[in-house]
């Protein structure tokens, strides 16, 4: 929204590319913090995807998303020619994410508030540095 309120249209893949990422890594957050309500989804007849696929599926879904992620946020480098700045946001967040992902077992969950909360809140200030500051960076004379 912001794009096409400065610019006044939407001549770019960046807003698109920029949403993808953020829709593609919210999605696999989503489904791993939805694995920890399985037990009641089961209970309450709850049709979320752990419940649908299993815990074990749900992850391996999450894992592709962030995936999916990852090769958005690859691609949206590569068209923005930002730098070495946000190639380091880039690859810090394919670290934290393959972490996250570490973390997590299907049959064990413990570790899922460090994975979800810590990681993520980590993944949202780096990508906002290192992007948002290469891009100021460039503006610059």
């Amino acid at each position: 929204g912001a794009w096409i309120a400065v610019r006044g249209t939407l001549d770019s893949p960046v807003p698109l590319l920029l949403s993808l990422v953020v829709l593609l890594w919210t999605a696999g957050f989503d489904v791993l913090y939805s694995c920890q309500d399985y037990d009641f989804d089961v209970k309450a007849g709850l049709h979320s995807i752990p419940r649908r696929f299993g815990i074990a599926r749900s992850l391996l879904l999450a894992r592709l998303f962030h995936v999916g992620a990852f090769i958005a946020l690859l691609v949206l480098y590569w068209i923005t020619h930002l730098g070495v700045f946000a190639l380091i946001g880039v690859v810090a967040t394919a670290v934290l994410l393959f972490y996250q992902h570490r973390l997590l077992r299907a049959d064990d969950l413990s570790k899922l508030n460090a994975a979800f909360f810590t990681t993520n809140a980590f993944v949202s200030v780096i990508l906002f540095i290192t992007f948002g500051g290469a891009a100021l960076l460039r503006t610059l004379p």
